[in-house]
């Protein structure tokens, strides 16, 4: 009797003994019933199998492709679920692994096809995001100071009150972002698309923007202090006043709206030429 309790016991802790000791069990019932009917009736039971067999296959085809298609959807949804999870356990913790760990969440989420990530308040210093897809994602008072974000894809994201200090966001996309009250103190902008942003308030003290893409942006009272504009495009930028440009280290070869082209050259023409 205790032998036998053991082997019980075995056998219910793992589901494919559980599933062969089934299987031998249902195969002992079926063919000791149809026993009679192999004997006598050999042909028919033959065809009869056969007849199963092709219906197994088909089964096997439509039905197991499709659940194993159904569960590996609810895998993918399941890990997509746990990587935004651990986002969120790690928002506003501010360290080294919290950094880390965030940052290989966001590429995990990329891979994924998914973009649109709830980032507020995120610590992401010191990594490296290049080419990462966070179109239209919110990355709102998140500090990102730092950081490597070449070629980064930042359209329409949320970005205000954003620390990029001296971060390398050199030919990033960050057209039509919100990016109000940020901060890019010393961070390298060359390249990067800023097409249709709003920038007010935006921090570009001492900020690489050679030969950015400013067109259409709103920059009132951005600061510019130090930054160095050369080739940059701001035709079309609302809000741009002579003080702020003023107060830049170059604006050589930029270009600006006729109107305020003319202003600069008149009142700061080493500015413009220098």
């Amino acid at each position: 009797m205790i032998r036998f309790q053991e082997i019980y016991n075995r056998i219910i802790e793992h589901p494919i003994r559980i599933a062969f000791a089934v299987l031998v069990l249902v195969s002992i019932i079926v063919l000791g019933l149809s026993l009679p009917l192999y004997i006598k009736q050999f042909d028919e039971m033959y065809l009869n199998v056969l007849a199963e067999a092709h219906g197994m296959i088909f089964d096997i085809l439509v039905i197991g492709i499709l659940l194993f298609w159904l569960r590996e959807q609810g895998d993918i949804k399941q890990r997509i679920s746990q990587y935004k999870d651990e986002i969120d356990d790690f928002r506003m913790w501010e360290s080294e692994e919290a950094a880390f760990r965030n940052a290989g969440n966001i590429k995990r989420l990329n891979r994924h096809g998914i973009s649109k990530i709830d980032l507020v308040g995120t610590y992401l210093t010191k990594t490296n995001l290049s080419n990462v897809k966070l179109k239209e994602a919110n990355l709102n008072t998140a500090n990102i100071s730092n950081t490597i974000l070449l070629e980064a894809d930042m359209q329409e994201a949320r970005l205000n009150q954003t620390n990029f200090e001296n971060a390398n966001v050199n030919q990033a996309n960050l057209s039509k972002t919100f990016a109000s009250g940020a901060n890019f103190k010393d961070a390298f902008l060359i390249k990067a698309n800023f097409e249709g942003a709003f920038l007010i308030k935006t921090n570009f003290t001492n900020a690489y923007l050679m030969e950015a893409n400013l067109r259409g942006c709103s920059l009132t009272e951005a600061n510019f202090q130090d930054a160095n504009l050369y080739k940059a495009d701001l035709r079309g930028a609302d809000g741009l006043s002579l003080e702020q440009l003023s107060k830049a280290k170059s604006l050589y070869l930029a270009k600006f709206d006729p109107g305020l082209q003319a202003l600069l050259e008149k009142e700061i023409p080493d500015l413009i030429g220098s």
